[in-house]
């Protein structure tokens, strides 16, 4: 799916991998809809469902020891039998401080049984994408909560508005640097 992927867009992809049976595509936003829409509808790729739409603040990502980009993976083994260590690194294809955030999306082809993870890097300071609610009905509600969670706008989409927190909430609570003590202002009954 990658080569696919590699010889029609070469122009929008940063960054592509394959760890242990996943495919990752780092793309640029402005190829986005035009490349979900090939994944969709190619009749080799049939990627056909839109199993999870989210997003990941870097703010903080390296910079604490629970945040380190290099992890030891749990082995599925038992603890008797000694596994081999294996070394996982995190690395994105773009820097940290410039795209604070990323916009992960999950495809599966209910055909093919196969499934590929997007990546689109967006800055603090103009955090949108497009909506692909045009390609799947569904990232209607996986895109407002990001927009709800953390303030991520999607173009063209039909109502962005608040789906979890209430409409008079102030700010985007999943962000890194979302004070955990803000007070939000009291809301009563309308009537």
């Amino acid at each position: 799916m990658l080569q696919t992927l590699v010889e029609r867009f070469p122009q929008f992809l940063l960054k592509t991998s394959a760890y242990r049976g996943q495919d990752t595509a780092v793309i640029k936003r402005e190829g986005l809809l035009e490349m979900a829409g090939r994944l969709r509808d190619d009749p080799g790729l049939q990627c056909d469902l839109l199993m999870d739409l989210t997003a990941v603040d870097y703010l903080k990502y390296g910079r604490s020891l629970g945040s380190a980009p290099t992890r030891s993976t749990p082995s599925p083994l038992p603890y008797y039998m000694k596994p081999k260590p294996t070394t996982e690194i995190w690395e994105r294809a773009v820097s940290n401080e410039t795209y604070r955030f990323d916009v992960v999306y999950h495809l599966f082809s209910s055909v093919y049984h196969h499934r590929i993870r997007l990546h689109v890097p967006v800055t603090a300071a103009d955090p949108v994408v497009d909506s692909l609610t045009s390609l799947w009905a569904g990232a209607n509600w996986f895109e407002r909560e990001v927009w709800d969670l953390f303030g991520i706008r999607f173009t063209g989409h039909p109502n962005l508005r608040r789906i979890l927190m209430y409409d008079e909430f102030q700010g985007h609570p999943l962000r890194k640097d979302y004070p955990v003590n803000k007070r939000q202002p009291l809301i009563g009954p309308t009537t």
